[in-house]
């Protein structure tokens, strides 16, 4: 199942920013890199564990690897991959410094990459010590590393021309804000860190101008959650729980969020979660 190509509306919000975007290559994090590089960002630097998207599910382009997507859009130099385990330090310093041996520097750093999946649900007193591990190291000891090696240039390098000295956007969820028995205990501790973490680096970090801030996606259509989706039951028992029902939402649509938040229209943005739901949370 594949969608058309998304429309980013084009234009200058991230002119010349350098950003790194982990879980790149699939689903949300595909859709940030190109809402990224529509907003004439000088570099984006795609980061994962393989190129191509892991299945065609709401994947326009579906066999071609993101940053090649990128440069065909917006230019020859505008795109690069990079292989990354982000639950392992030395990978995620390397990307750092890849991108700024590349760029010049880095502005903008994504903190996305992450797994769900029925796979890693159920309650946890029949939940293995395993799941909880995995779990846990990928979607927060990846966001961990990502923002202590951002960090670490961002208070090395001189300030971008808006006088801040850079933006780091992590992917919580709405997880990570209500607990909900659909998704099992790992996955809401783990977004619930990713959270709380996000707030702890804004207060920490606001003297070097550093801005934090995490975005908390509802229900998206997107391959990590194509299970969810494509299984009738749990379709309608998450649907029943979403204001606006079975219109669960598209990539493309959070994507837009983040640009938000690494543009300077967010320049006294710091520390917020911000809930892209359909309402979800409002409840």
């Amino acid at each position: 199942m594949a969608t058309s190509t998304p429309v980013f509306t084009t234009g200058t919000r991230l002119k010349d920013k350098v950003c790194i975007v982990t879980g790149s290559s699939s689903g949300l994090g595909r859709a940030i890199a190109l809402a990224f590089a529509a907003q004439a960002t000088r570099l984006v630097v795609c980061a994962d564990l393989k190129p191509t998207p892991k299945s065609d599910f709401m994947a326009e382009q579906a066999g071609t690897p993101t940053e090649e997507v990128i440069c065909q859009r917006h230019g020859e130099s505008k795109g690069i991959f990079v292989k990354t385990n982000v639950t392992i330090g030395t990978e995620v310093e390397a990307l750092v410094q890849t991108a700024v041996k590349v760029g010049g520097r880095l502005d903008v750093m994504v903190n996305n990459a992450g797994i769900g999946g029925t796979e890693n649900h159920g309650m946890v007193h029949e939940m293995t010590e395993e799941t909880w591990d995995t779990v846990m190291s990928i979607n927060s000891r990846s966001v961990f590393l990502g923002c202590k090696y951002a960090c670490a240039q961002f208070v090395k390098q001189a300030p971008h021309s808006s006088g801040h000295r850079g933006w780091i956007i992590n992917t919580s969820s709405i997880m990570g804000l209500v607990g909900q028995a659909v998704h099992g205990a790992a996955y809401c501790a783990s977004k619930g860190a990713v959270t709380l973490l996000t707030k702890q680096i804004a207060v920490e970090y606001a003297k070097y101008k550093v801005h934090c801030n995490c975005i908390c996606p509802g229900h998206l259509r997107t391959p990590m959650t194509e299970d969810q989706y494509q299984d009738q039951e749990m379709r309608t028992a998450i649907s029943t729980l979403t204001p606006w029902g079975d219109e669960w939402g598209a990539a493309e649509d959070v994507a837009k969020g983040y640009v938000y938040l690494a543009s300077d229209d967010a320049a006294y943005v710091t520390g917020v979660a911000l809930p892209i739901d359909g309402g979800y949370c409002a409840q």
